[in-house]
């Protein structure tokens, strides 16, 4: 499918599954939006272009779909890229974070050296939902002396508590397409 910018209809490229990964979760699948070149360039220049004048020495994404993001972020910002990974994914020295999420548990790592003191890191993942990823993530940036200049999301599921939580715990948040998580 191709399309001019202009055109872009970023919602219409993200497929609704219904209850998965349980019953009474709509899952915002972003599959079909990287799958449209145009799409996922776009989505990708939109997010860069929020940070190009802002001085920026990171970009951390985070497992799963906020790899797929952030490294194209970071590409087009031509900075460094951290994987915020799940518990033992990593083959370096890591440090963890456990949280909650919408529909279970889980653990991030990330490896204790890429982050130096005082380094301004830009936080990416796909999606927005009750913001326990988005805080664990957040969480390790700051345990490594980063300076977290935003949470930049290209999905934020209305009606959860996601936005009120980051911002409840300090974390600036940006996202470019809100959806109802109904």
């Amino acid at each position: 499918m191709q399309h001019r910018d202009s055109d872009i209809d970023l919602v219409s490229l993200v497929r609704t599954i219904p209850d998965y990964p349980k019953p009474g979760i709509l899952f915002r699948d972003i599959t079909t939006l990287i799958q449209d070149g145009n799409g996922f360039r776009h989505v990708t220049d939109q997010i860069a272009g929020r940070y190009r004048t802002r001085r920026l020495d990171k970009v951390a994404g985070v497992e799963a779909r906020g790899l797929i993001f952030g490294a194209t972020v970071a590409a087009a910002l031509g900075v460094g890229f951290v994987p915020v990974r799940k518990a033992g994914k990593l083959p370096h020295e890591t440090v963890s974070e456990a949280y909650a999420l919408e529909y279970g548990t889980d653990t991030l790592e990330v490896h204790q050296d890429a982050i130096g003191a005082g380094e301004r890191v830009l936080l990416v993942d796909d999606l927005l939902a009750t913001g326990g990823t988005a805080i664990a993530a957040a969480n390790l940036v700051r345990r490594l002396g980063g300076v977290l200049e935003e949470f930049a999301v290209v999905i934020e599921l209305t009606g959860l508590p996601g936005r009120q939580r980051l911002l409840d715990a300090g974390i600036p948040i940006h996202a470019l397409l809100t959806m109802s998580d109904s």
